[in-house]
């Protein structure tokens, strides 16, 4: 994910050569008028060629539609995003258009131009969007902000197929291939199956790669994990679930099992150390998009050529898959409102959507199911469709998973971003509390939320 070693700059223009020649329509869109400048700010794409094809998309559509389009993209290091964000909204001036992370249309959503007019529009032609971005997007029935593609991602397990095989006795090529079915053993692939070949992987000496601390990479994993076993640590008007919940207790100790097969230092990495693991083939598995592969294809061939993609293992109440998306809104303050949300609309129809994919190589996630077809999924390699199993899909029984819903978004930000859900678990493991003594801990935490201290 972050700082995974791609330099964005020298190889930005790299990716144009991806795009399919025949898709360079930029058709009319509704209610954007003509003339004007419509000012854009981007996610600034950990896959560099991410950012070509926002530049190219952006400029055919201001071609068509007489508007000139400026872009600019506005790094997540250092909370740069957050940091723009929080002072266009206090200053109520910037950019038209804005990539917004995953928690910030809800925090946002009183000075954002409701999108219900573009989302009813696309969901007609493409139906439904992946439930976690509506969780997400919507605050009190209304669509805040458009799911966005460009920025949007899956983690599911990114897996060294000859490891796995050798280490764990788990082919997972056969369980599952890059084609819409399930293979021997696919519904074996659980959460007890999982730590058994954690185990075994660790023995071996080629652990699984699994942060445990506050960044994203490790709150993902341990949400979709706990979501799994439905163990929610808060309900949906935003009252604490930890006392007697046998589902919590349930999934936390196999948290802690889990953790003990890990590398000591867990605890302790950032979203670029799950990265170098399986870079330098120290890792049997990941949970991660495809940018560590891209860059293993890129300096470490011999690893790269041997991963492949399985969804999530599943919990006794399901398969649930980490995801952090992005999304495309429109401030309130705006000048430029029916021009933002033609270029939105824009972006996010099917062609426009699979240059984005394609350019990323099969990063970025639309949010309607519909497009979880896309071929750069089952031709992307080596190996060939290694990440066929990348996005949900319906073989899979796999749903998108946020961590710590379906608190609402108010209180549930202040809980991802805290890592109340990893500290509960190194409580256990590192502090050497009881699971009763981290569980009453993690209520007071929440108790603290919920009453605004």
């Amino acid at each position: 994910m972050s700082n995974n070693g791609i330099t964005r700059r020298n190889v930005l223009r790299n990716g144009a050569g991806v795009v399919a020649a025949g898709a360079l329509s930029a058709p009319m869109v509704h209610a954007q008028g003509t003339g004007g400048t419509l000012k854009c700010g981007f996610w600034d794409h950990w896959v560099p060629a991410g950012n070509g094809i926002m530049r190219e998309l952006c400029a055919e559509w201001g071609r068509a539609n007489r508007v000139e389009v400026n872009v600019e993209f506005i790094t997540s290091v250092g909370n740069q995003n957050l940091l723009t964000i929080n002072a266009q909204a206090q200053s109520r001036s910037g950019h038209d258009v804005l990539s917004f992370p995953t928690w910030e249309p809800a925090a946002k959503h009183e000075l954002l131009e409701p999108m219900d007019d573009v989302m009813g529009r696309l969901a007609q032609k493409y139906g439904a969007v992946t439930p976690a971005a509506e969780y997400l997007g919507k605050v009190g029935g209304k669509w805040a902000a458009v799911p966005a593609v460009s920025g949007t991602q899956l983690k599911p397990a990114c897996t060294r197929f000859d490891l796995m095989k050798e280490h764990a006795g788990l082919d997972m090529q056969a369980m599952w291939p890059n084609k819409a079915e399930r293979g021997p053993g696919a519904d074996g692939w659980t959460w007890e199956a999982f730590a058994a070949a954690a185990e075994k992987c660790k023995a071996a000496g080629v652990p699984f790669g699994l942060p445990m601390g506050q960044f994203t990479d490790a709150v993902d994993w341990v949400g979709a994990l706990m979501n799994s076993y439905g163990a929610h640590m808060m309900d949906a008007r935003g009252n604490a679930t930890i006392r007697n919940n046998a589902k919590l207790r349930q999934a936390v100790e196999m948290l802690v099992r889990i953790s003990r097969a890990l590398p000591d230092d867990v605890w302790a990495w950032d979203d670029a150390s799950n990265n170098r693991a399986l870079i330098s083939g120290r890792s049997a598995l990941i949970f991660n998009p495809p940018s560590a592969w891209a860059v293993a294809k890129r300096d470490q061939p011999q690893v790269a050529e041997k991963c492949w993609y399985a969804p999530a293992p599943a919990g006794p109440e399901g398969r649930m898959v980490g995801y952090l998306p992005y999304f495309w809104g429109v401030w309130s303050f705006s000048r430029m409102k029916p021009a933002a949300k033609g270029l939105i609309e824009f972006l996010s129809e099917r062609p426009q959507a699979e240059r984005q994919t394609n350019t990323s190589s099969g990063y970025d996630i639309p949010p309607f199911l519909s497009m979880s077809d896309f071929k750069i999924w089952e031709t992307e390699g080596p190996p060939t469709g290694f990440a066929y199993n990348y996005p949900v899909k319906p073989h899979q029984n796999q749903t998108t998973s946020v961590a710590f819903a379906p608190a609402p978004a108010e209180f549930a930000v202040q809980a991802y971003n805290n890592g109340l859900n990893t500290k509960l678990i190194a409580r256990i493991v590192q502090g050497g509390e009881t699971v009763d003594q981290a569980m009453g801990w993690v209520e007071r935490e929440l108790t603290t939320i919920r009453r605004g201290g």
